[in-house]
């Protein structure tokens, strides 16, 4: 993957998303497993389309949500922004573009940036 540097955008997501999964308390072997595959998955992307590199964090989280979702882990993470009663997850927005940010899709409510959760 070559030599990782204070910028590298794989990085940079590796550490929102832990963030992030540690907040929620789900920094489990699971989610760190399934966050370390994202990573080295996203690391090939990359390779292949270094334009990417403003979308690889955004990519990375969504891996990770889809990853807890299929294993049972459940949904993450789960929306407590609004007073919808039925259970939901945020999700990334925007889906494929720069400075990703956790939002309701219940109500629209952006509730932080990735790698920021309260």
């Amino acid at each position: 993957m070559g030599s990782m540097s204070a910028d590298d955008p794989l990085m940079t997501a590796r550490a929102q998303v832990l963030h992030d999964l540690e907040v929620c308390r789900l920094a489990d072997a699971t989610s760190v497993s399934a966050l370390e595959e994202s990573v080295a998955h996203r690391g090939w992307w990359l390779s292949q389309w270094p334009d990417g590199r403003e979308l690889v964090a955004g990519l990375v989280a969504q891996d990770v949500q889809d990853a807890l979702f299929d294993n049972h882990t459940g949904r993450w993470p789960l929306c407590t922004a609004c007073d919808i009663l039925k259970e939901h997850s945020l999700t990334i927005e925007p889906e494929l573009g720069p400075d990703p940010h956790w939002v309701c899709p219940e109500s629209g409510i952006v509730v932080s940036p990735l790698g920021n959760l309260p």
